[in-house]
């Protein structure tokens, strides 16, 4: 392998060309035991609930409508939608494929719980011994708690859309400018995370907080000084450091410290890198905003209940129809100062996770983009019912300052919520 061939092989695979289309949503959550949620849940509930759930989607081994699920590190639950035609067929796929999951974790006295981070007091612990998960491990152990933190702690909600066209309205380069810029509205309209072990944290997305103390060759943005995205995300790509070497089976895959990807093709190292290690490498990487052929944003707390519909419809509407995008664009455009630090340590970013919808220029941008996309969910045949479940949120929490952490606070000071909520959709 070459750098040259490296750079061309990521610009080719992780932006796929062409007018936006599908629409995908990962949506993660904790499981807490109703019988004594302060415990970790054990393990053989965990997969007695996953062994029962109705497989024989399209595929036969996802559910219904497609979905697939995986375990996380610390036994966190994520369903990852199929690709769907449109923002309609994706919500009405997820909301199936989620009622049998929830079905399935209720007959064993298990609960999802919709926030970015375990509220509860309880050990967080690996439960998966995978050795990505264990190079993981030790890769950000070196730097403090943080990435622990984030492997067995934290949850979101992953809205995945097309990258865009070759020019235009739709041009991957302008979608790709808008969702950065969007990135802070969106930390701070859903910030959902204000605990951790059982208290509160001073941050309204504690979440957030954690990947901006993460190391930052894998959890910054691109530099902002190419003009073409695929271009600075190759070079993203090649200059992160290894977290990870795969190895055959019984082998730890730690990497050499501080070796990036660039210093590998050029060094060797221990064998010479592959496409496939270069591959594997970019699904080590957690920016905001990660380019896997499509977009797949990655700032937003895990939501209660159904509530991850309202970040998916108000992304989608906002990248997918112009008007909206033109408005979003201009009430974005005060917030990211054109020097500083990259996201997600901008200054608009840090207070976002800090103060969500307390801050009055984060609000004011936050219900220009709710006022856009309800605009064009107006013009989005079939969205009657969706445009409602959008606009009740926007009253509820921005057009009050208020966002869901503000809601975990609030039972949180007056005692009366000693367990998450029962996670239902509405």
């Amino acid at each position: 392998m070459t750098e040259s061939g490296a750079h061309s092989h990521v610009s080719g695979v992780c932006f796929k060309i062409g007018p936006p289309r599908l629409v995908g949503v990962e949506v993660e959550w904790f499981v807490h035991d109703d019988r004594c949620p302060t415990r970790p849940v054990r393990p053989q509930l965990l997969h007695a609930a996953l062994e029962s759930l109705p497989l024989g989607g399209p595929d036969g081994t996802s559910l219904p409508s497609g979905s697939r699920l995986t375990l996380e590190p610390g036994g966190q639950v994520e369903l990852s939608s199929p690709p769907a035609t449109g923002l309609l067929a994706c919500v009405d796929d997820t909301r199936r494929d989620l009622t049998a999951l929830r079905a399935a974790f209720a007959a064993q006295g298990l609960r999802l719980t919709g926030t970015g981070t375990d509220p509860l007091a309880r050990p967080r612990r690996m439960v998966l011994d995978h050795p990505r998960y264990l190079a993981m491990e030790h890769f950000f152990d070196s730097a403090g708690p943080w990435g622990r933190i984030m492997m067995t702690g934290t949850a979101s909600v992953q809205v995945c859309l097309d990258a865009g066209d070759a020019d235009g309205p739709q041009a991957v380069e302008r979608r790709w400018e808008l969702v950065h810029r969007l990135g802070p509205v969106l930390v701070a309209a859903f910030a959902n995370s204000p605990l951790l072990d059982g208290k509160p944290t001073g941050h309204r997305s504690t979440r957030q907080t954690v990947w901006s103390r993460m190391d930052p060759t894998r959890t910054l943005a691109p530099a902002p000084d190419h003009g073409d995205p695929r271009e600075a995300w190759a070079q993203y790509v090649l200059d992160a450091q290894l977290l990870c070497v795969q190895r055959p089976e019984g082998m730890p895959w730690t990497a050499p410290p501080g070796l990036t990807f660039r210093d590998w093709i050029r060094d060797g190292g221990e064998r010479p890198p592959t496409m496939a290690d270069l591959d594997y490498h970019c699904t080590t990487l957690f920016p905001p905003v990660r380019p896997r052929g499509h977009l797949e944003l990655r700032m937003i707390d895990a939501q209660p209940g159904d509530g991850w519909v309202v970040p998916t419809a108000l992304v989608t509407t906002l990248l997918d129809d112009p008007v909206a995008a033109d408005a979003a664009f201009a009430a974005l455009e005060p917030l990211e100062a054109a020097d500083g630090p990259r996201p997600p340590r901008s200054d608009a970013w840090l207070r976002a996770a800090t103060l969500a919808m307390g801050d009055p220029e984060l609000r004011r941008a936050a219900l220009a983009c709710f006022a856009a996309a309800d605009a064009a969910l107006g013009r989005l045949p079939g969205a009657e019912r969706l445009r409602a479940v959008v606009a009740e949120y926007a009253e509820r929490y921005p057009a009050r300052g208020r966002c869901p952490a503000d809601d975990q606070l609030d039972a949180h000071r007056s005692g009366t919520r000693r367990t998450p909520p029962e996670e239902a959709a509405p």
